[in-house]
């Protein structure tokens, strides 16, 4: 009797746990009468430098279902309803099925408010059905698409790679958007509901005891200014090329501008996979992003660095002087006949190649190396130093390195047989030698800076978090000692300045500028217009290149876009309207100049 007592007991402790103290199997059997709606974070918001609001979140809806729940609906209704047609309504059902028959996921993605207002009303008569809300980014200002980037659904190889991604999520595809992902996304939350037999919310279970909240992702300011990169993108219209430019005090990039480009907004809700095609089959290819992904012979802007490397060198002196014959000049011709012989402020001016020729020669002859290819090593790493040849590893979006040819190159392509004269197109940026504009805007920012760069990047500030900025504020050095530069800026004075130089018709009244023409050959077509320039002389706050593909002489487009935007920046306006509207209304993509 005492056993039989004894196991009764047990039995009675052991059910009064289960059904009064422990409700587990209370919770497993009430699961069909639950749902658990995933809460999906705002994605953070972007900014620009000014407080300008670059990207931000619009409230849509989702349409969820869990195939095993769908059961004796009116299809016909459902389908009028969604405005679908039935075999629309069955591809949608079995993809559902195939991803699983009891866990829920996406049937119709990014329903507008309007329109989600007709279908909530009459939901609750289709059993398996129910709304999500969602977030989708919006832009404001139609700018910046290469440099912002998008967002979309995950795919699958981005789900094995974060368990935090699930079926019918959304990503950080491309520019800011994929670069802080993490920063950007927020944390998913959790909210538990009852539903009727209809599928109708009752309310939250236990009171939202197992509710989790979900945690909003962090905003962004970055360095960029909204009107500045709007201008830029005005004044590129109808053109192929591209602008980049930067404060040389800290690196930060206040405009990158690629042409042609797109309004972000083409890359968002549903009729994004059809507009992306569109961009992918254009010509002109909009989804290029030229600014970081362009490779360019640098042309005469390159005259700039093998001046510094050669006076670092001592391989010229600024009263070191070479004779012109113009165009019959040998081995490499001048563009054009001016004052010979010549001195290195004349030359920068004239932007003469037989003078750089011979400034190149003397580099890789010096007699200190008695080898050529000993002093082009050294010649190799000098350029290299200016942060030509890599990549800047910040946060750009698909940047290329672009390319310094190394010894060991042209030891392969000649066969161990090869000397300065073999190599002379290096001299005026020509040759094996590609570059990027955001590379070249840094060089204009190493020369208003006497020698050093900060690395070019896109983040000013993270909200809610403390930001590192140690990376971005690593001060690189050239090998060129600061006191070169000097003589250098007052030469690019001159382009603006000097009776000849080559931008002097778009000197400004009351800031001086500094800067440097080129005009890039093309075995593809006509040559490329490039212009690279800094202001003001002192204290500068601008550094830019600006690259107009396909127009002929540096001093024809770049350099008046280039000065424009200078006087944009700093003064908040643009007095010489003359030459913006030329810029505003000259289309070189249909041939239209005047």
């Amino acid at each position: 009797m005492g056993m039989f007592i004894l196991v009764a007991l047990i039995y009675i402790i052991r059910l009064f746990y289960l059904q009064v103290i422990d409700n587990q199997y209370k919770l497993s059997a009430e699961n069909i009468v639950l749902r658990y709606e995933k809460q999906y974070p705002a994605r953070g918001n972007i900014y620009d430098r000014n407080g300008n609001l670059l990207v931000y979140n619009e409230a849509l809806y989702d349409l969820m279902v869990i195939p095993g729940q769908v059961k004796n609906i009116d299809t016909a209704t459902f389908c009028d309803l969604l405005q679908m047609d039935r075999l629309e309504f069955v591809q949608s059902l079995n993809r559902a099925k195939k991803y699983s028959y009891y866990k829920p996921s996406v049937f119709v993605k990014q329903i507008s408010k309007k329109d989600f207002g007709v279908i909530q009303e009459k939901l609750y008569q289709f059993s398996g059905f129910y709304s999500s809300t969602r977030t989708l980014r919006r832009y404001p200002f139609p700018i910046a698409a290469h440099l912002l980037g998008n967002v979309g659904e995950v795919s699958q190889y981005e789900i094995d790679r974060d368990a935090y991604y699930q079926s019918g999520d959304y990503i950080g595809k491309s520019g800011i958007e994929k670069y802080y992902e993490n920063e950007l996304r927020g944390i998913k939350g959790m909210k538990v509901l009852e539903v009727d037999v209809h599928n109708r919310v009752k309310g939250s279970y236990q009171e939202g005891k197992y509710d989790t909240l979900a945690i909003p992702g962090n905003d962004l300011i970055l360095s960029i200014d909204a009107n500045l990169q709007l201008y830029g993108e005005q004044l590129m219209q109808n053109k192929k090329g591209s602008i980049v430019a930067i404060d040389p005090k800290s690196g930060e990039i206040l405009a990158l501008v690629s042409s042609p480009g797109f309004d972000p907004n083409m890359l968002v809700g549903r009729e994004r996979s059809e507009n992306f095609n569109f961009l992918l089959e254009d010509t002109l290819k909009p989804l290029l992003n030229r600014a970081v992904m362009g490779t360019y012979p640098p042309g005469s802007t390159f005259k700039m660095i093998n001046a510094l490397v050669a006076l670092q060198e001592g391989a010229v002196t600024p009263n070191t002087s070479f004779t012109c014959q113009g165009k019959s000049s040998r081995p490499i011709k001048c563009t054009h006949d001016h004052k010979s012989p010549l001195q290195l402020e004349h030359a920068i001016q004239e932007s003469c190649n037989p003078y750089f020729w011979n400034t190149f020669k003397s580099i890789l002859n010096a007699p200190k190396y008695n080898d050529p290819k000993k002093g082009y090593e050294q010649w190799y790493q000098s350029i290299r130093s200016f942060g030509f040849g890599e990549k800047f590893n910040t946060d750009i979006p698909f940047e290329l390195s672009g390319n310094i040819p190394t010894r060991a190159y042209y030891d392969k392509l000649y066969n161990g047989s090869w000397n300065a004269l073999t190599v002379r197109s290096l001299s005026i940026g020509q040759g094996e030698i590609l570059v990027t504009p955001i590379q070249l805007a840094n060089l204009v920012a190493i020369i208003a800076n006497k020698g050093y760069y900060y690395a070019p990047h896109f983040l000013r500030k993270i909200e809610s978090e403390a930001f590192d900025s140690s990376a971005v504020r690593k001060k690189y050095k050239t090998s060129v000692d600061a006191k070169h530069f000097d003589f250098v800026t007052g030469a690019m004075l001159q382009v603006f300045e000097g009776d000849h130089g080559t931008a002097r018709y778009y000197k400004m009244d009351s800031i001086q500028q500094c800067g440097k023409t080129g005009t890039v050959q093309n075995p593809h077509g006509e040559d490329h217009s490039m212009f690279i320039a800094f202001a003001p002389l002192e204290n500068p706050k601008i550094a830019i290149a600006v690259i107009v593909e396909n127009s002929g002489y540096g001093s024809t487009w770049a350099a008046p876009i280039a000065s424009l935007l200078m006087e944009k920046y700093l003064t908040g306006k643009v007095k010489r309207t003359f030459y913006e509207k030329k810029m505003l209304e000259g289309d070189l993509i249909h041939g239209i100049n005047d």
